[in-house]
C-alpha cells in the first residue's frame, strides 16, 4: 500500500479507535492497548514518511519531536498540575495523555533508526543501549528516590527506540545487521506477546492502579508500568 496508503488507514482506524476510548469511562484493557497498538504505528509512520518520503534527516525529526513531546509535558502540567496517569479523569487530560504518547513514538522510531543506522552501532547494540538505560532509571526510581511520574515517563520514552532497535533486528536482512525474519515473521511474533499479555491483564486485573492506597504511601505512580488511564 505504500508509506501514503497505510498511513491514512493506520490514521483512519486510530482515530476510532480513540473516539471508543474517549467514550469508554474506564479502564478497559482491549480498547486501551488497541489504541496504543494503533498510535505506536501512526507514531512510526509519521517518522518514516518524514525521512523516507520526504528526506528529512534523522537528526531533525528526532530533535523535533523531542521539543514537541517538550512542549506536550509543559502544556499539561501547565493546564493539569500533574503529569500522572493516575489522574487522567477528565477528557482534557486524557487528550494531553495521547498526545504526548504518539510524540514518545515518533521520537523513538526517530532517536532508534539514528542510533542503530546513522551511527552505525547496530540493532543488537541499540537495543541492548535502550535496555541498560531503561535500567539505569528503575535503579535511579528504587535505589536514589527520583521521582515517580518521572521515572516513568522518562522509560516509557525509551521504551520506543528499545522496541524499534529489537524489531529491526529480527526483521532486517543479515546483511544489514538482522537476523533476517522479516516484517511479517516479526510482526506475528509481537502481535502473539502483546495478546498473550492482553488477555492476561484483563483476566488478573494486575495493572488497574489504586491511586488512593499507593498515594498513602508516598507512590502515586509505583504502578505506572503497564496500567492504562485511571478513569474516576
Amino acid at each position: 500500500m505504500g508509506l501514503t496508503g497505510v498511513s491514512l488507514l493506520m490514521s483512519a482506524l486510530l482515530a476510532v479507535v480513540l473516539v471508543v476510548q474517549f467514550r469508554v469511562m474506564a479502564y478497559r484493557p482491549g480498547v486501551y492497548w488497541l489504541a496504543v497498538a494503533l498510535i505506536s504505528v501512526v507514531g512510526t509512520l509519521i517518522s518514516d514518511n518524514l525521512t523516507d518520503n520526504m528526506g528529512v534527516p534523522l537528526t531533525t525529526t528526532t530533535t523535533v519531536f523531542a521539543i514537541a513531546l517538550v512542549i506536550a509535558f509543559a502544556a499539561w502540567y501547565r493546564t493539569e498540575r500533574t503529569l500522572s496517569i493516575h489522574h487522567i479523569d477528565s477528557v482534557r487530560r486524557e487528550s494531553f495523555y495521547w498526545l504526548a504518547v504518539l510524540f514518545t513514538f515518533a521520537l523513538g522510531t526517530s532517536a532508534g533508526d539514528l542510533v542503530a543506522e546513522k551511527m552505525d552501532l547496530g540493532y543488537w547494540v541499540s537495543a541492548v543501549l535502550f535496555a541498560l538505560a531503561i535500567a539505569a532509571v528503575a535503579v535511579a526510581r528504587l535505589a536514589l528516590g527520583l521521582n515517580a511520574v518521572w521515572s516513568f515517563w522518562i522509560a516509557y520514552v525509551l521504551t520506543r527506540p528499545l522496541g524499534v532497535s529489537v524489531g529491526d533486528y529480527l526483521s532486517q536482512p543479515t546483511g544489514d545487521g538482522g537476523l533476517g525474519l522479516g516484517t511479517t515473521v516479526t510482526s506475528v511474533l509481537f502481535l502473539t506477546v502483546i495478546l498473550g499479555l492482553v488477555i492476561y491483564l484483563a483476566a488478573t486485573r494486575t495493572d488497574v492502579a489504586e491511586p488512593e492506597r499507593a498515594a498513602r504511601h508516598g507512590v502515586e505512580a509505583g504502578r505506572a508500568f503497564g496500567s492504562g488511564p485511571d478513569h474516576r
